[in-house]
């Protein structure tokens, strides 16, 4: 078992496990770590608990210091610094007519790498680029292809719903999202409809798939020849939420909608009397 603290690096990025050694952390607090990047300042966001091996990757690296005063000012340098590199970076791609776009720029807290984040359709050639940057700026550089859906989580935006992307407001990781997820919800198919700003599927389409699927558990499946209090039929849609059930009488030929309990008390009845 290891005592831990969990700490992120950006609003809505991924939450990584430290050692709080012997310090008494609390959540809120922000602490400077060592991480692969290098030293990096975060801040805490699940307090001090114990947890599993099979929780965390060893080897543990361990929070070094609380943020000081200082500390959170260099943030700011770093920030100001990486807003000047992303104007010198776009510059140096039209000079080498790279077909790229440079999404972000990002310096670790101790300044020893600079990383510009970009997308691109295929592989780019950027070496040239890059021995350009490293003499301007004198420190490692690192450029990183990014996907649609990484560049809307750094940009951020207001999505269909009117709301603030949940991948830039609190998603720390992408889930995978399916188009039957999208069938299974009775939602249109029109691709304009259920994209988000990246183009991919929206990420909320996930929230509530497994009630979705539980729901379903209960409900007969479209097509399905059912027995009805009005005489037999066949399944022609369902309201999931609502629990109802769309059938085509047999008899008559006409629609007649149920709903779920009275299709159960039904077949009960009918059980009953065989």
């Amino acid at each position: 078992m290891h005592q831990v603290v969990g700490v992120r690096f950006k609003k809505a990025g991924k939450i990584y496990y430290f050692s709080p050694g012997e310090l008494e952390l609390e959540k809120g607090e922000a602490v400077i770590v060592e991480t692969a990047r290098g030293i990096e300042y975060g801040r805490i966001v699940i307090g001090m608990k114990t947890v599993g091996e099979e929780d965390v990757v060893l080897p543990l690296k361990q929070v070094i210091r609380v943020a000081t005063v200082r500390d959170k000012l260099i943030v700011q340098e770093n920030r100001e610094a990486a807003r000047n590199a992303l104007g010198v970076c776009t510059e140096k791609i039209q000079e080498h007519n790279l077909d790229m776009k440079l999404v972000d720029v990002e310096y670790t807290f101790d300044r020893n790498k600079v990383l510009f984040y970009f997308t691109a359709e295929g592989r780019i050639d950027f070496r040239e680029l890059v021995k350009d940057l490293a003499a301007i700026f004198r420190t490692r550089i690192e450029l990183r292809q990014i996907g649609v859906r990484d560049e809307a989580k750094m940009l951020g935006g207001i999505g269909p719903c009117g709301r603030v992307l949940c991948c830039s407001s609190f998603l720390g990781d992408f889930e995978p999202v399916s188009i039957k997820m999208a069938k299974d919800q009775n939602l249109s198919l029109n691709p304009a409809k259920i994209s988000g700003l990246c183009g991919r599927l929206m990420c909320c389409l996930k929230y509530e798939n497994d009630h979705y699927e539980e729901a379903k558990k209960e409900l007969p499946d479209i097509g399905k020849k059912i027995k009805t209090p009005e005489g037999d039929g066949k399944v022609l849609g369902l309201n999931i939420l609502e629990k109802l059930v769309q059938v085509e009488l047999f008899e008559g030929e006409r629609t007649v909608e149920f709903t779920l309990d009275e299709l159960m008390n039904q077949k009960a009845a009918q059980e009953a009397t065989e």
